[in-house]
């Protein structure tokens, strides 16, 4: 079994319900099964700031699935909760979204998939719920605990 660390968040709606439906629908307990969960958090928006907070969380999951699965996986949980990312402005507001964060070791890049997610050291409404489930992680060279001391995380708040 392979170790998934994935982001979960939306400003849409009852986000907090949302977030434990859609890891219920995600972690089957038979291909990913849900080893730790953290708190949510309550987030400034990022990228797009005229829209509302967003509510974020983290999973660390084991799976069954390969990477490409995985991302399948979490794109189909998406869809049924109504998101459309062909259509959708970039960064905006949503219901949910599924970000794969880290599998395993794995360095991935290709059009579809990027791990460790490239974009993770730069987000405090990733890394403060992740540090709270998975805090001594190595992802590309450095813990979860130390790239978060390195951003500014004025306005996270744990719910």
């Amino acid at each position: 079994m392979a170790e998934a660390l994935v982001a979960l968040g939306g400003n849409v709606g009852d986000v907090p319900a949302t977030l434990d439906r859609a890891i219920a629908e995600f972690c089957d307990g038979v291909a990913v099964t849900l080893v730790a969960r953290a708190s949510n958090y309550r987030t400034p928006p990022w990228g797009v700031e005229d829209q509302p907070p967003f509510v974020n969380t983290a999973i660390r999951v084991e799976t069954l699935l390969a990477p490409h699965d995985l991302l399948a996986r979490a794109n189909a949980v998406e869809r049924e909760f109504g998101r459309d990312r062909a259509n959708e402005r970039r960064w905006g507001p949503r219901k949910i979204d599924i970000d794969l964060l880290a599998y395993d070791d794995v360095a991935l890049d290709d059009e579809r998939l990027t791990l460790p997610h490239p974009r993770l050291f730069e987000r405090g409404f990733v890394l403060a719920p992740l540090a709270e489930i998975a805090p001594d992680r190595i992802i590309g060279g450095r813990t979860v605990r130390d790239g978060l001391a390195l951003l500014d995380t004025t306005g996270i708040e744990r719910l």
